[in-house]
């Protein structure tokens, strides 16, 4: 799935590159409550045609942008607040101490 928005920082050399970015953000469903962290190398392409497009990858798969439709990994809800990344992190360390 391509997602042509353009969201996700960086773009791809103006002479027609690839271009990897890599970004993480964190994540806590408003359904269930669960938060997490995920780590995104986002790929920039501008192919011959000219229309840019960018592909997410995370473990080596790709996927869909989690800023489009995002996806509780517990739930499956689709009502999420999406963070910058160290939040989830920080509200767990937080909470053990």
């Amino acid at each position: 799935m391509a997602d042509s928005s353009g969201i996700g920082g960086g773009t791809a050399g103006a002479t027609g590159g690839t271009g990897t970015v890599h970004e993480e953000y964190s994540f806590a469903c408003m359904k269930c409550g669960h938060g997490w962290e995920q780590t995104y190398d986002i790929q920039h392409h501008l192919p011959p045609d000219g229309t840019p497009f960018v592909t997410y990858w995370t473990q080596g798969h790709r996927v869909p942008s989690p800023l489009t439709n995002p996806t509780c990994v517990n739930c499956d809800g689709h009502l999420l607040r999406i963070m910058r990344s160290g939040r989830v992190a920080l509200a767990e360390r937080a909470m053990h101490t």
